[in-house]
C-alpha cells in the first residue's frame, strides 16, 4: 500500500481587495484575499519503462538483419521467461542502413557494410525483476541500453492528493494572515490550479550496462529509484470577512 508523505512548501501571494477597513461592506464589491497553495507528495514508483537496443553490422545487409532478428528474439525470450506478457513488450524502431566511418586520412565518411538497428520498449510492473531482466536481456543479445525510466501506475490518485495538499496550504495561509490583520477567511470564490510536477526518474544506463555484462548476480539495491517527489500549486481566492 502506498504511503504518502505531505510536505508543505511556503509560496504566498496576498492581495486584498475592496473598500477600506472601517466602512460599511459593498456586497457588490467583497474584500477578498488571493492565496497561493504548494502541496508535495512523496511516493515509491511500483513501474519502470526498458529501452534496449540490439545493434548488428555486416557487410551483407540481409546477414545483418538476419542477426539482429535472432538476437532480439534471444532478448524477448528472456523477458517472456520472466512472466512478462507479449502486450507489455513492443517495437519502437526497426531500421537498416548504411554503415559509414569517418576516415580521417581523407577528411571522409566510407561506407563499411550494413548496420541493422531494433529498439524495444519493455513494461515493468514488478521492479523486483528489473535487475534480472536487465542482466538477461543483455546477456542474450541487447548490446544497447537506452533508457530505464521509473513511474507509478496510479498517477491520479498521486496527483489528487498533492492538489489536496495545496488546497489545505492555501486555506491555511490565508486563515494566519486574515488573523493576523483582524479578519476571517469566508468561503472560496475562486480556485484554480497553476502547476503540476510529475517527474520521472531515470536510472543511469552506464551502470545497468556495466553491471550487466559483468556475469554478477543481480543487485537489486543498485535499481532502487528512491521516490519521485509531486508537487501541485493551486491559487485559491477567498472572501474576506473584516468586522467593522
Amino acid at each position: 500500500m502506498q504511503q504518502f508523505v505531505i510536505g508543505f512548501a511556503v509560496l504566498l501571494a496576498c492581495s486584498v481587495l475592496g473598500p477600506t477597513a472601517g466602512h460599511a461592506q459593498d456586497a457588490s464589491s467583497p474584500r477578498t484575499i488571493s492565496i497561493s497553495g504548494e502541496g508535495t507528495v512523496r511516493v515509491e514508483p511500483d513501474q519502470a519503462t526498458v529501452r534496449f537496443g540490439v545493434v548488428t553490422q555486416d557487410d551483407d545487409p540481409e546477414v545483418a538483419r538476419e542477426e539482429n532478428a535472432a538476437a532480439a528474439s534471444r532478448a524477448m525470450n528472456a523477458i517472456r521467461e520472466l512472466g512478462i506478457p507479449d502486450r507489455k513488450m513492443r517495437m519502437e524502431t526497426l531500421r537498416l542502413q548504411p554503415r559509414r566511418e569517418y576516415n580521417r586520412q581523407t577528411r571522409s565518411y566510407e561506407e563499411r557494410g550494413f548496420e541493422a538497428v531494433r529498439q524495444v520498449v519493455v513494461e515493468v510492473d514488478d521492479l523486483e525483476q528489473l535487475p534480472t531482466l536487465i542482466t538477461r536481456i543483455v546477456q542474450r543479445g541487447a548490446n544497447r541500453l537506452d533508457g530505464i525510466n521509473y513511474d507509478v501506475a496510479d498517477r491520479e490518485a498521486v496527483r489528487q492528493e498533492a492538489l489536496r495538499a495545496a488546497a489545505e496550504q492555501a486555506r491555511a495561509k490565508a486563515q494566519l494572515l486574515a488573523e493576523a490583520l483582524g479578519a476571517q477567511v469566508g468561503p472560496p470564490r475562486q480556485i484554480s490550479e497553476q502547476d503540476f510536477s510529475f517527474p520521472r526518474p531515470q536510472f543511469r544506463i552506464e551502470q545497468a550496462a556495466a553491471m550487466a555484462k559483468a556475469d554478477a548476480a543481480p543487485e537489486p539495491d543498485a535499481y532502487a529509484a528512491g521516490e519521485i517527489e509531486v508537487t501541485a500549486t493551486v491559487q485559491v481566492t477567498f472572501d474576506l470577512m473584516v468586522e467593522e
